[in-house]
């Protein structure tokens, strides 16, 4: 078989393990399996493993990782520069950046060389997801390789640091590129030089220009004069600005209209009128008029690449000085800069608008969100306003994004106000309108108003879909209405529409809150036959709920009377679990044998989900007690040592009753005290806190005041007393012959 074709089986059959139970491309151990019994470890090359993850296993990235750390694990496999350039390739585009970290470390200790391209994706990933310093450090150490990396990256790199405020790293990138004839981008270079006028430096700035000049890049210069003077003016540094403007234009940098703007603008908020009126004098007689394809580009490379603060703040620029833009850039500065300031997002909406141009519904939507997620609720209700009086909206879906983030901000009372002005324009609302208030309506419990929509629904010809009933169907099982539920969940089957987990688990859990057991196991039989993996996945929930209201006979009946395609080990263990917190063991032995001879299969993985939860409890010794019983009952191997043994019982006396109970007794070991799990009779007179066997057979059991008298009893043995001398000292207490 041909390599090729070797790669191609491995990695069909690695997707396909990684599948099964319900794991969506997800490494585990039944990959693992399936690689060990179709044999392919016998089979596994350098060459092989780096031909499955690359290009196969490219976009599975959990896989990937999990397919080179099999490999590794394999007696004679050693990795090649191939094999780590393949899974890299995989997780450059991914925020794992821990893994990527520790597989460069590990490449550099083997001294693999990694491709600049790899490295300048790994790059560019980590800027993209505002890790600009550890891009940093990776940049750092491949400084030498900068022209390889390539100027996108670096470009993207430089504008980062620089935005992120770390201009000292920002200007050894700088310098890398300046010094590899890495050529600038107008983003790149212009973002860098704008925070560095920032400090005011009026003498670095210039030599940054130098810089520049002399590597001959491509930049716009009436961009990045702008960005210069704005920098300067937000560094109270106007005059210097002022000044700025001759020496860009003596050096062939051009400003335009915007950066006299900007100038001029702070003059006036210093109220110096006259060098405002100077400055808008040499604008008209030297200035240029601006290019709004320029700002356009620029405004969208920094929304591309997350810097949406310095693309707010160019958007101010030209909506303060009234200049020319596009819609699509009104729109992307909308949309992204209401994530992070939302009333300079209503300042661009309202300037769009004003110029009687609209921004898109996907532009609405993402603005209502942002309002909404801000607090912003009566801004959005007045864009609605805007929107509306102009005739923005020109069908339901139009209407819905309004109600939808309205309802989601609690505001009921105007969603609803939303819906009848659709009604006013001829609109019918759809059955998302109603959807939304009705979701709206209970989870601020307003009950009647749901159930007033609910009937105007029907009236108006509009069926509720499954979000619908669903809403009514959880609300009501929530609050103890769960007839009425159970009334809407039958409903839904006659205007046929079927019920789906969300359905069964609300109502299963009302009908179990309110003690239907009957119609609860009815319903559960129902969802049988629906559908069996239905009723798989509302199986563990329903188990939960019945064991929750004591219900446990009856939650282990239902487990034992279904098909083996249709119970799951987890559903045993969470009914196993409040068996052992009930202290109901032999209910819990019965199920367990039940278990053993019908679904032996399952009883590994039931053990380790008890262990699971052993480790992870707060309050561990229920569940370990349970543990050991199990355990001395059955033999489990997979228990074995996890669970420490039970020590041989004692039980005392010859009338000893059904009801005995197993205490712990404290450690005394010094003195002779036989230190054991004594199994003791308990009756409706006596509660016997502590109990001690002395090493002649005599055992101690406490009745009253255990405090005072186990404290007495103790100081004794220090003392070194002998049996008798303690019998003296033993009021309260009840001494037994065990010989």
């Amino acid at each position: 078989m041909k390599a090729f074709d070797l790669a191609i089986g491995l990695s069909r059959a690695v997707i396909s393990a990684s599948n099964k139970k319900g794991r969506h491309c997800s490494w585990g151990p039944q990959v693992e399996e399936t690689l060990h019994r179709l044999g392919w470890r016998q089979r596994l090359t350098p060459s092989l493993v780096a031909n499955v993850i690359d290009p196969f296993l490219l976009t599975h990235h959990s896989l990937a990782l999990g397919f080179f750390n099999w490999a590794s694990q394999q007696p004679g496999f050693a990795h090649t520069p191939f094999t780590f350039h393949s899974l890299l390739k995989s997780l450059s585009n991914t925020n794992h950046f821990t893994v990527i970290h520790s597989l460069l470390k590990q490449a550099k200790a083997l001294d693999f060389t990694i491709h600049p391209s790899l490295l300048s994706s790994i790059i560019a990933s980590h800027v993209a997801h505002n890790r600009a310093h550890e891009a940093f450090a990776l940049f750092g150490g491949v400084a030498p390789l900068c022209a390889e990396i390539g100027g996108p990256t670096c470009n993207s790199l430089l504008a980062a640091l620089a935005s992120d405020g770390c201009l000292d790293s920002a200007r050894r990138v700088f310098d890398e590129m300046s010094e590899r004839g890495v050529g600038f981008s107008t983003l790149g270079f212009g973002v860098f030089v704008w925070r560095v006028c920032g400090e005011g430096d009026f003498e670095k700035v210039l030599s940054l220009l130098d810089v520049v000049r002399e590597c001959g890049s491509g930049i716009n210069g009436s961009v990045v004069a702008v960005l210069i003077v704005h920098g300067l003016c937000r560094a109270s540094k106007v005059s210097e600005a002022l000044w700025m403007l001759d020496e860009l234009r003596s050096r062939g940098w051009k400003p335009d209209f915007m950066a006299y703007w900007v100038v001029a603008a702070a003059f006036r908020s210093m109220g110096n009128v006259a060098d405002e009126v100077k400055v808008l004098k040499m604008k008209r007689k030297l200035g240029v008029a601006p290019r709004s394809n320029d700002y356009r580009d620029l405004i969208l490379g920094l929304v591309s690449e997350r810097r949406v603060r310095e693309a707010k703040e160019v958007g101010e620029v030209i909506v303060g000085g009234n200049f020319p833009v596009e819609d699509d850039v009104l729109n992307e500065l909308i949309g992204s800069v209401s994530g992070v300031d939302p009333g300079a997002a209503i300042v661009f909406f309202s300037f769009m608008v004003e110029k009687e141009r609209f921004p898109t519904i996907l532009t609405v939507s993402n603005l209502s969100r942002n309002l909404c997620r801000h607090g912003k609720v009566d801004e959005l209700l007045e864009v609605f306003h805007v929107l509306n009086s102009q005739n923005y909206f020109k069908d339901v879906e139009g209407y819905n994004v309004i109600v939808s983030f309205l309802c989601k901000a609690g505001r009921v009372r105007e969603g609803y106000a939303v819906l009848q002005e659709m009604k006013k324009k001829g609109f019918r609302p759809n059955v998302w309108s109603y959807n939304y208030i009705m979701e709206a309506c209970c989870k601020e419990d307003l009950l009647r108003p749901a159930r007033k929509l609910w009937d105007e629904m029907f009236s108006s010809d509009c069926c509720g879909n499954l979000k619908t009933y669903n809403i009514l169907i959880k609300k009501f099982s929530e609050v103890g209405q769960a007839e009425e539920a159970q009334m809407l969940f039958y409903h839904m089957l006659d205007k046929g529409v079927e019920p789906d987990v969300t359905s069964y688990t609300f109502l299963l859990e009302g009908l179990c809150q309110e003690d239907k057991l009957e119609a609860a196991l009815e319903l559960y039989n129902k969802s049988v036959k629906q559908d069996t993996i239905l009723a798989r996945d509302i199986l563990s929930l329903f188990i939960l709920s019945l064991s929750r209201k004591g219900h446990l006979t009856a939650a282990s009946k239902l487990l034992c009377s279904l098909n083996h395609d249709i119970g799951c080990a987890q559903s045993h263990v969470i009914l196993l679990k409040c068996l052992a917190d009930a202290q109901e063991s032999p209910i819990a032995i019965e199920h367990l044998k039940w278990v053993q001879e019908k679904s032996p299969s399952m009883l590994q993985d039931i053990c380790t989900g008890l262990l699971a939860s052993l480790s992870s409890a707060t309050c561990p010794e229920p569940i370990l007690q349970f543990l050991q019983r199990i355990q001395d009952v059955f033999d489990f191997p997979y228990l074995e040592g996890y669970v420490p043994p039970m020590i041989n019982r004692v039980v005392i006396g010859d009338n000893a009753c059904e009801n005995a109970t197993v205490i712990q007794v404290d450690s005394v070991n010094n003195h002779g005290i036989l230190l054991d799990d004594v199994q003791v009779i308990s009756n409706m007179n006596l509660v016997i806190t502590k109990a001690y066997i002395s090493s002649h057979g005599v055992w101690f059991r406490w009745l009253q005041r255990p405090t005072r008298w186990i404290w007495r009893w103790q100081q004794s043995l220090l003392v070194g007393l002998d049996s008798s001398e303690r019998d003296e000292h033993n009021d309260g207490m009840v001494t037994t012959n065990m010989h």
